[in-house]
């Protein structure tokens, strides 16, 4: 730990944090309005540039659980600057890149810094005192909230006005402000930290095994689902991640915990998480294009892009409005209560969509929007909760980051059905495939149906705090959008 440390300040470093989360928000959505670009940019294919947002999901995924587990090890403040390392070098190198190949390295070096969210509101914990943890949390999880949802409207706004590569030298002036800050007025975590070695054997199997799964995934539709690339993905994550548990299990101190992760309640909310994950991220595929197809589609809204981020920033303030409310419900009754109303809330969003999505009207979409993310505001408030609720503070960080990265893989899975069901259902127009209002409402209809199956896995958490650990109840920062992949 440093040796001067700054002192603890509440309001301070709930600011801070919850900076921090909006930076890595807008890093998540900083490419969106260049999704259709790239390749001219870049000279290069629309199948080589999409690399450009999966290197971001691959190295996130890869890097989350890693820095979980170092933040236990030698301090959850430390782990967070050194995770703002690789964002700012990265998007150094995306702003001076002409080529595809260093515009990937570079998103994959912002995707590793991705790790500051689980990593900050583990440190909360830490340093907040308790009678305000949930206020505290609440605020950087509503920020989350408000920096994804207004990331994009800034990123198209500046792509359309100023060049592309200001886009990324503005992130990496935002992570040196963040680290700076966090350097000067955040305290260390002097308790509960790990003891034991890094497990770099099973950092690697781990990671293997994501990359595996979660190419076969975002890739799948592109190579074929029955493709032998696709199918062997699939079947060497399984055997990869089967070899990692084994060996995970066998570890005195391993990279991620998995008896504690088999702990009931911890198990059924981290599969409660995926499926939230997933009820989450389709509306967030679905409600864009709906805005930005044509007119003439009689579906289409005929948006803008940064019209689109507009119509679709609301939201993100419902979360901060909602945050506060699903904590003081998990308070009264339980976060378990809170998860299974967020998710009904979820799902009866996406009820209200499948009647709306013809009336050619914003403002229907914009009910849809801030209804969903209502319910997620409440559902991703309540899983910390439980988390918390279940396992030692020495491992706070590496739980936290093992359930970010279940609601990850939630969402790269939603990405992949969603995407399917969307190509398959189209129509014509003018030559070219658009996805059909039938294809949108079964997307929307899916949406519903994973939200109802994520309420009735929420109903059967078997909560049972354990002695001595903190049942506060905690929002947890709403995911940052990730980025559509472009169909083609």
């Amino acid at each position: 730990m440093d040796s001067a440390q700054p002192a603890a300040r509440p309001g301070a470093v709930v600011g801070i944090l919850a900076f921090a989360g909006i930076v890595a928000a807008i890093t998540q959505t900083l490419v969106v309005p260049l999704i259709a670009e790239l390749p001219v940019l870049l000279d290069t294919s629309a199948s080589n540039a999409s690399w450009v947002i999966t290197a971001t999901l691959l190295a996130a995924a890869v890097a989350t659980p890693v820095a979980g587990r170092l933040g236990d090890m030698f301090g959850k403040r430390r782990m967070l600057l050194a995770s703002l390392l690789p964002l700012v070098v990265g998007s150094v190198v995306c702003a001076v890149s002409s080529s595809v190949v260093p515009m990937i390295a570079g998103r994959g070096l912002q995707g590793m810094g991705m790790g500051v969210v689980p990593l900050g509101i583990s440190l909360l914990r830490d340093v907040v005192p308790r009678e305000r943890l949930g206020s505290s949390i609440a605020i950087m999880s509503a920020s989350m909230g408000v920096g994804g949802a207004l990331g994009l409207p800034f990123a198209a706004a500046i792509a359309e006005n100023v060049s592309w590569r200001v886009l990324f030298w503005v992130v990496a002036a935002l992570a040196v402000a963040v680290g700076a800050l966090i350097r000067t007025l955040v305290p260390a975590d002097h308790e509960n930290t790990s003891p034991g070695g890094f497990d770099l054997l099973g950092a690697v199997g781990l990671g293997a095994g994501l990359i595996c799964l979660l190419l076969a995934v975002s890739k799948g539709a592109d190579w074929g689902w029955g493709s032998a690339t696709t199918l062997g993905l699939f079947a060497a994550a399984v055997v990869v991640l089967l070899v990692w548990a084994r060996w995970e299990l066998r570890l005195t101190d391993p990279l991620v915990d998995l008896r504690v992760t088999a702990r009931p309640q911890v198990l059924t909310t981290n599969a409660a998480s995926i499926l939230v994950g997933f009820s989450m991220y389709a509306q967030s595929l679905v409600v864009p294009q709906l805005l930005q197809l044509p007119e003439a589609t009689g579906y289409g809204l005929g948006q803008s892009m940064v019209a689109m981020g507009l119509w679709m920033a609301p939201a993100g303030l419902m979360m901060m409005a909602m945050s506060p409310l699903g904590a003081k419900l998990s308070a009264a009754r339980g976060p378990k209560v809170t998860l299974a109303v967020g998710s009904l809330v979820i799902a009866a969003g996406y009820g209200l969509g499948l009647p709306l999505i013809s009336s050619g009207s914003t403002w229907s979409l914009l009910v849809v929007t801030i209804v969903c993310n209502t319910g997620v505001g409440f559902a991703y408030g309540a899983m910390p909760a439980l988390i918390m609720s279940a396992v030692p503070p020495s491992e706070t960080a590496s739980a936290n980051s093992f359930n970010t990265l279940m609601r990850s893989i939630g969402s790269s899975v939603s990405a992949a059905v969603i995407g399917v069901v969307l190509a398959q259902m189209t129509t014509d127009f003018g030559g070219y495939a658009l996805p059909s209002e039938g294809g949108f409402r079964v997307a929307m209809a899916i949406g519903c149906g994973v939200g109802l199956a994520a309420a009735a896995l929420a109903s059967v958490i078997p909560v049972r705090p354990a002695g001595g650990l903190d049942t506060t109840a905690v929002p947890a920062p709403a995911a940052a959008p990730e980025v559509p992949q472009k169909r083609r």
